[in-house]
Order: structure tokens, then sequence, then C-alpha cells
């Protein structure tokens, strides 16, 4: 035994030498690299010379850097100098559900399985940077990038960008992390001025940040839009010197969103790498090219930071290898197993909001005939968003799905039941005014063939007229008279299911009470009609849980409480401070319409023996809960065990609880399994802003066993020396 422990320490020991002879080697070849460029060749390396473009020195076989939207899927090719599409007919990929569907699963196989698809397919169309994951906390329900972000929670944020990170960078892709920092709106984006506490700004939107960093080892990292306590995030020392590079000792490279950049000297004292997309028709012109020449020149910026700026973008060259091609990823794309881990994506993410006298899953074999209802059971959604739109291989829509996979065996009664009343003009929501009128022609249509029907199914919610790039949502209603469409249908037959299709929280308490069944469905990516097919018939099961509140009503949510929401005068407090999402809910103790963390399932579960491996820990300590998880049902099904932690005395004011740890189960009918989940101490401490460290106090902790917010199953006292 004392042999092999040797020998593991003899491994680990020569692994570290190699891996640091290997590092030194590379950063010595980046220097000898940088000393034969001339400071126009290395200005070259620090802006665009295109749209998604950077330029490499040929004569030294730098490459130039290939970079491309794709935080749910490789974007189709763009032209160099326009923002027109470059009519490609080989661009098409495999797209997924988006970032909150993802957070939805809870499963940190799926995203790590994605981060390995959207590698392969990046590596494949000659992509060296894939701009994404988008990472910013949600904080307003109106947010029009929720559905790209994930969660309201930190944690789960820090979870999943970790996975995503580290298995698309494992396929010689870089990451690109994003909108660092505080672009938690898109109202105002370019202007706003954001207003965080040092503590806020730690527990809650610098986390996800740090971990994709200092855990996911992401490669790249974009500075957000808006102004962070006065100074843009392009140009914040703050933001790019103290915490990104001193703080996470950040190595990569720093860029900016397209057009972010307002300085040259400001914007490269504080540490800003490479300039995008800036709008001026002249790539010279642009703050990091010939104004940065100008600046090294009359010695206001010292070359040496210049240096170091081509440096950064050199290392993560090597790190994927650009300048070892024959050993490179050489990618894939639209295979069979991409289009699956898609469908995997789309299944896993459904949540089960309602289910009364179990209504699904469908009784397929007994029904005769199903209306379907609604524009959403025929919009396709993977191309729009803006920036994350996907020029997909195909889409299927829920009605097409119905069609092929139960046409033969019932009768589809399909009716338009609302029409699209809003339109898309980019930076503006101007499009979504006048969309709350009732199409009584089309709702009587619909009622017509409801009460002619066994079961009728309403695909509702949103599109990328609402939830998008570039502009908030006006409200959180149902647009287009949907609330007053699916009264009437669940009047006209009682066996209404709705399926909501959007990536935010909606205002849905006018139909959840009414309605039998309600199904939470996203935008499901290219196996989207499916995915929610096989789980409205009982082929797949849902598990999804959901990522962010539900409120009651818009008012209910902190933000739009405290009239913080989109700000005044160009500028935001954020005044709820660490109180965001659930943590405002449970403090107040305001009942939401469902829980984070809520989702139903077609079978039932039991948790029981739960424990704590001790009673007693030190703070360099890491608890371990354990339990016991039965499937106490009929059907397969997973559950999402949820583990909370509270600090019973505090001398500062915490959260009533903060989610610390999760695991998927899946078990068949009948089936237990052992399940063990570890917390470490020093993950319940707080930020002080006092000392500016964090900390965690001595006394009692409960951590509460729970499958959402709201569903706490045990609590579990233990105590901190």
């Amino acid at each position: 035994m004392k042999r092999k422990i040797t020998n593991l320490i003899s491994f680990l020991l020569l692994s570290l030498i190699a891996f640091s002879q290997t590092d030194v080697q590379t950063e010595r070849r980046i220097q000898q690299l940088i000393k034969k460029m001339t400071l126009t060749e290395k200005v070259g390396m620090l802006h665009g010379n295109s749209k998604f473009y950077t330029s490499g020195v040929p004569r030294l076989g730098i490459p130039e850097w290939a970079l491309s939207d794709g935080p749910h899927g490789v974007r189709a090719e763009m032209n160099r100098h326009n923002w027109q599409y470059a009519g490609w007919t080989n661009d098409s990929s495999t797209c997924f559900p988006p970032g909150t569907a993802m957070a939805a699963s809870w499963n940190l196989d799926l995203v790590r399985q994605r981060g390995y698809v959207l590698g392969e397919e990046a590596r494949f169309r000659k992509k060296d940077v894939l701009l994404g994951p988008g990472i910013n906390i949600i904080r307003t329900p109106l947010c029009g990038r929720n559905f790209e972000y994930m969660s309201e929670d930190p944690y789960l944020v820090s979870q999943l960008s970790v996975a995503y990170i580290k298995a698309l960078q494992t396929k010689d892709v870089a990451a690109s992390v994003k909108h660092f920092l505080g672009n938690n709106q898109e109202d105002n984006r370019a202007t706003i001025d954001v207003n965080i506490s040092e503590r806020a700004l730690h527990e809650i939107y610098l986390s996800g940040f740090k971990a994709a960093v200092t855990e996911g080892g992401a490669l790249t990292v974009m500075g957000a839009y808006n102004k962070f306590h006065g100074d843009w995030c392009a140009e914040n020392s703050y933001l790019g010197r103290t915490l990104l590079r001193d703080e996470f000792n950040f190595k990569g490279v720093y860029m900016s969103d397209w057009n972010a950049v307002h300085s040259t000297d400001k914007a490269a004292l504080a540490g800003l790498d490479l300039e995008m997309g800036t709008v001026k028709t002249d790539y010279n012109d642009w703050y990091f090219a010939n104004p940065l020449i100008q600046a090294v020149k009359e010695g206001r910026i010292k070359e040496s930071l210049v240096d170091e700026k081509v440096a950064n973008i050199l290392r993560v060259m090597f790190k994927t290898k650009m300048f070892d091609e024959k050993n490179r990823e050489k990618g894939s794309i639209n295979t069979k197993e991409h289009q699956q881990a898609a469908y995997r994506s789309a299944v896993e993410a459904i949540v089960l909001l309602k289910n009364e006298k179990e209504l699904l899953p469908l009784n397929i074999k007994e029904w005769k005939s199903i209306a379907v209802i609604g524009d959403n059971a025929t919009r396709k959604h993977c191309g729009g968003g803006l920036s994350s739109e996907i020029k997909t291989l195909y889409e299927i829509t829920p009605l097409q799905a119905l069609t092929q996979k139960l046409g033969k065996s019932l009768k589809i009664n399909f009716a338009q039941g609302y029409n699209k009343q809003s339109s898309f003009f980019e930076d503006t929501n101007k499009g979504q005014l006048n969309t709350d009128s009732v199409d009584w022609k089309l709702i009587n249509e619909a009622v017509a063939q409801a009460k002619k029907s066994d079961v009728a199914i309403v695909f509702a919610g949103l599109n990328h007229d609402f939830d998008t790039e570039s502009f908030d949502r006006m409200h959180a209603r149902l647009p287009y008279g949907q609330e007053k469409l699916i009264q009437e249908v669940t009047k006209a037959n009682p066996k209404t299911i709705v399926v909501i299709i959007a990536g935010s929280p909606l205002e849905l308490s006018g139909i959840a009470y009414r309605v039998p069944a309600l199904v939470w469905a996203w935008y499901g990516g290219m196996e989207a009609g499916n995915a929610v097919l096989d789980v409205l018939s009982g082929k797949e099961f849902p598990s999804g849980k959901l990522p962010f509140t539900m409120p009651v009503s818009l008012n209910q949510s902190p933000a739009h409480t405290l009239g913080n929401y989109p700000g005044r005068d160009l500028k935001t407090s954020y005044e709820e401070d660490i109180l965001v999402g659930y943590r405002w809910f449970d403090t107040k103790d305001i009942k939401p319409l469902y829980p984070f963390g809520y989702g139903l399932s077609y079978t039932t579960f039991a948790i029981y023996n739960t424990a704590t491996d001790k009673k007693e820990y030190k703070k360099t300590d890491e608890i371990t809960v354990s339990l016991k998880l039965k499937n106490t049902g009929k059907r397969a099904g997973a559950e999402v065990i949820q583990i909370y932690a509270s600090q019973t005395n505090c001398s500062v004011l915490r959260p009533k609880k903060e989610l610390k740890a999760f695991q998927k189960v899946f078990l068949q009918a009948g089936e237990e399994k052992s399940v063990s989940l570890k917390v470490k101490v020093q993950d319940l401490a707080f930020y002080s802003e006092k000392t500016s460290s964090w900390v965690v106090e001595p006394g009692e902790f409960v951590l509460h066993v729970a499958t959402s917010a709201n569903d706490i199953q045990n609590s579990l006292p233990i105590i901190i020396k």
C-alpha cells in the first residue's frame, strides 16, 4: 500500500513538473514571437479586422483569430464587413435549447455533452472562439436576454458554466464567458450605470464569473456594454485589473462586446485586450488601432502594456492548439449524436407545473382526437433572438411532431387560436405595442375544435419579438389575447393542457388555477416538437425544475417592488442587494406562483434517512449529506435533490436559505438509491464589507434537504466551530 501511495505521489509530481516545463516553454515562445513583431503588427492583433475576425501576423506564422456567436449553436456565417449573412449552404448547425432551458435540466452531464457538441461544431466551422456562455443573473423577469442566461441563483449558474466551459475547451475552442459585469437588463444597456454593493457583487453577480475563470478555466471573458460604478465595463480598472487579473489570476483575453469600447488609454490601462465591433468604417480608426499606436509613440501607453495584451492572445492560441493544427480537433457537425444531444437537452428541460387528475401523460389508447391550438404549435424559434439566432439543419414544431407520430391513430384538429401581432425592431421594443387585442373569430374557431376533441392542447407563450437581445419586454403578461383564449378553450373542454413556450418568467396566475395541466417547454431547439410530444405522451418523463422564481405578478419581484427597474437618469441601484430571486421571496415571506427549483413528475418519490456525517465541523471541513431516495410510483422518473443552507444567528442580514448543492437522480419504478452530496464549510460564508473578505461565523447552521425552494423535506442542524 505504501509503495502504491509513493508511486502515485511520484506520478503527480512528474506530471506537475512536465506541465510546468510545457508552460514555461510556451511562455518563452510567446516572448520570442513578440520580440519579432513590429508595433503595428502587435496592435493589429488587438482589434477586429472584420465583424468576427482579428488579424494575425502571416510572416511569423501567427494565424488570424475567428470568433463566432454561439451560446446554444454555432451561428451562420456572416459577411466579413457587414451584418448580412454570407449565404453559405453548408453552415447549418445543431440548435440546442437556450440557457434557461439548459439550467432547467439541472443535469451537469447534459451540460457537458452540449459543450462537447458545440466545440466539435465550432471546430468543423474553423472557429477559434465561441462567444458564450452568457451567465448574467436573472434579476428581472423582463430582461430580453433572460432566455440566453441561466438562473437567478449564483451557485446554479457557477456549476453549469464550469461544466459547459470545461467540456467546450477540450475541443480546442476558447469559451468567452459574458457579459462582465452587471448586464442584467437590455433596456439602455449601452448607457445605464449600474451600482451594486460589494457584498451583492461578490455573493450574487460575480460568483459565476469567478467560477468560470478559476474553476472552469475560461480562456476569454467578454466585457459588458453598461457602466459599472461610473465607468464603462471595458475601461473599468476595478473589473479588468483588481478582480479579473489580480483576484481571479486570469491569464486569458479580456475582450469587449461589439461596439462597447469608448476610449483608448483608459481601456488599455484597465486591462482590456481586444476591441471588437466598433462602429467605424475604417478598422485603423478603432480605439485599439492607430490611436493606440499614437498613444505608445506619445508615451501615454507603454509598449510593454501592448506586449502584455498580445501575450494574452497568443497564450489562448497556444492553449487551443492554433500553432499545432495537425493535432488540433477537426470537429464534426450535424451528426446523429449531436441531434440526440439536442433532443435530450430539450426533454430534460421540460417542467411539469401542474397535472390535476393525472391528465398527463396523454391517454392516447382511449382517445380518438386531439385539438391542437395556438401560434406556437407551428412557429419556429431557432432563427430568433438576434446574436443567438441559429441557422439550424431542421426544426421540428409541436404540430409537425404530433402529425408525424400520432396522425395515423388520432384525428388532429388544428386551430390558430391567436395571431402574432408583434414585430421586431432592433434596439427598441416598440414592436410589442398594441399586442393585447383579442381575436374572437380565432377563439371561436379554437373553441369549436376543442369541443369536438377528446383533449385540447394549447401551445402558448412568447416568441423572439419578446425574448431577444437589444431590448426588454414591456410587461410579463401573455400577449395576443392568449389568456382569454385559454380560458374559453378550457370552458369548452375541461381536458385542456397548456404548454408554454418562453424563456423568461410570465404572469400565469390568470390561467394556472383554471387549467388542469400546465407544462413549461421553453424554446426547445431543433428537436423541440419531438421532445414536448414525447413528454406529453409518456414516452419520456418530465424532469425539469424551474431555474428561476415564477411570481404571481411582476410587482412581487424585488427590482420592481422597490422601483429600481429600469433605473432613473440612466442610473440604477440594486437596492434589493443580495435578496435576488427566491432569496427575496423567502426572506420577505412572499408566496410566488411557482418557486425556484420546482417541477412535478409522472411518479412520486420518498426521501428518508437524511443525515450529515458529523454534527460539528471546522471551517476547513467538508460536510457530507446522505439520504435515501425511492421512486414510490409506477413510472420511471428523476428527482433533483437540492440542499439549501441557513444560518440561525448572524451579525449581518442573510437570506432565509441559499442553494449549496444539488444532484439529479434517475430511478425506475420502485427503485431506491443512496444519495450523497457535499457542501464545503467555506461555502457557508458571507462576504464582509468591513473586512473585504469571506467570513464563516461560528455557530449553528441548518442544511435543508429539498425538492424546491418551498418544498423542504428535512432540516439538519449542524455546528461550525
